[in-house]
């Protein structure tokens, strides 16, 4: 059947509805089914029904029917009349939703998608820095030096490289004093956590210190200006050291 086609891992077991068994066996659902249209299960074969996936999965209708409309609030499939529910193009996904991001980056590793993801920093960051310059407090300054720090001691090998490289992007972020731009936390955290990985491997060291430091300080200054300039400089470095492995590479998916 293809419902059965969706997962090859263990089925998750039917709970009565509601409380927390009932929120878990949907979340487990969604991931299943969000990761298996993601990376192209369906790409030539059906979207199976509710009662095939509820039968495949030893889940409830109304679990599976959970799910779907959750899938189908973040754009990736639709439900029409006589044709049962279909996967949508990519262009209709919601690529800022979490879940979606995580998902296609269970995808096969490109290129491409690391040079997507910092043109798309390279838009939202150094306006943050530099409204931070102008509007940031002191306990938002605290938390970009904080952040700083961390990365520093990182170098040292007493912190984790990428959650503080991230820990400092996300701080600048919430030191714009703009709520639109601390929703882009997740996104901007899951393109460094991909982007990062890979410039450290390729550079064979980590973040540049001195030119997160040059952030810091522009912002200390109130120079918006200069932090602006100071982070194009480290989103360019890392596009300029994409570019260069991409084309050492013999495939641009590879």
């Amino acid at each position: 059947m293809v419902a059965r086609s969706i997962m090859t891992h263990a089925r998750p077991r039917s709970a009565p509805d509601g409380g927390d068994a009932g929120h878990n066996l949907t979340r487990t659902m969604l991931d299943t089914l969000g990761k298996a249209i993601v990376t192209g299960r369906y790409e030539d074969r059906p979207f199976p029904t509710e009662a095939e996936i509820a039968k495949a999965h030893g889940v409830s209708r109304s679990v599976t029917r959970e799910a779907v409309k959750m899938l189908t609030a973040k754009g990736i499939v639709s439900a029409r009349p006589r044709q049962g529910t279909i996967v949508r193009p990519v262009a209709h996904w919601n690529l800022f939703d979490v879940d979606v991001l995580r998902w296609i980056l269970d995808r096969k590793f490109s290129i491409d998608l690391l040079i997507h993801f910092n043109q798309l920093r390279l838009g939202i960051e150094p306006e943050a820095a530099a409204l931070a310059a102008r509007l940031h407090d002191a306990a938002q300054m605290q938390a970009i030096d904080a952040g700083l720090q961390r990365m520093k001691d990182a170098e040292a090998g007493s912190d984790d490289p990428l959650d503080a490289d991230i820990a400092f992007h996300v701080a600048i972020l919430h030191a714009a004093h703009n709520p639109f731009y601390a929703q882009f936390e997740e996104v901007v955290a899951t393109a460094l956590r991909t982007s990062i990985r890979f410039t450290n491997k390729a550079k064979g060291r980590s973040a540049n210190i001195p030119e997160h430091a040059a952030v810091a300080r522009a912002i200390e200054r109130r120079d918006s200006d200069g932090a602006r300039t100071a982070m194009r400089r480290i989103i360019g470095d890392v596009l300029d050291l994409i570019d260069v492995a991409g084309r050492r590479s013999p495939s641009r998916h590879d």
